[in-house]
């Protein structure tokens, strides 16, 4: 396996470790390979502690061609087969973002129409109705959502995001805990005011003008 993408994902996974959105075996990361083949973290191995040697590798279809790979490569998998240009993908346990879920579970979307931020780094984020962890349920929940959205949060259970790269990939994370932070602070001040819409429509233009990664 090519040595760059492994690294990529083994420094993002000590750095989600390190911020908090990952803890003890929770959560894990994959890329796709030049080959196709589909290098994962191993099923409840700590990700601050996981090495090169302990990765799993897989191909598209889902045989285990070597390791022990996470018991959610359902999602993973279905994202690589709906999304050609996805080359990594993130599952984390990012606290407030699920924390909303679990407050608001008749939320469609974080709402973010009070940061021009988030509009314009990842558009709408919407949030993936619950599916027990591990199953085949979890990849097909995620279908209706892709290839429009790179990052949603998994109600109930955590946050998502695929990219072209694992530093895109990574960093919707870190980006996703970030709103979610700032807006649960914003309800307790009173609740969070949305933009005129005037500025709502101008951001989304500039949005669909600047892409579709998540920056």
């Amino acid at each position: 396996m090519s040595d760059a993408p492994l690294q990529a994902l083994l420094d993002a996974a000590k750095r989600l470790h390190g911020r908090g959105l990952l803890a003890a075996g929770d959560g894990n990361l994959s890329v796709r390979l030049d080959d196709g083949r589909i290098a994962m973290t191993p099923r409840g191995v700590p990700k601050a502690q996981v090495r090169a040697e302990d990765l799993a590798c897989l191909s598209l279809d889902g045989t285990v061609l070597s390791g022990n790979p996470s018991s959610e490569r359902a999602m993973h998998l279905a994202v690589y087969r709906a999304v050609p240009e996805a080359k990594a993908v993130v599952h984390a346990h990012p606290p407030t973002a699920i924390a909303w879920t679990l407050a608001r579970p008749e939320l469609l979307e974080l709402p973010s129409d009070s940061l021009p931020e988030v509009i314009l780094a990842a558009g709408r984020i919407p949030v993936v109705p619950m599916a027990i962890p591990g199953t085949e349920a979890m990849g097909a929940a995620l279908l209706p959502f892709l290839p429009a959205h790179r990052l949603m949060i998994l109600a109930r259970h955590g946050g998502l995001a695929w990219g072209e790269s694992m530093q895109e990939a990574a960093g919707g994370l870190e980006r996703l805990e970030q709103v979610a932070e700032i807006l649960w602070k914003a309800e307790t001040l009173g609740g969070a005011k949305p933009l005129p819409e005037a500025d709502l429509a101008e951001l989304r233009a500039l949005r669909t003008k600047l892409g579709p990664r998540i920056l």
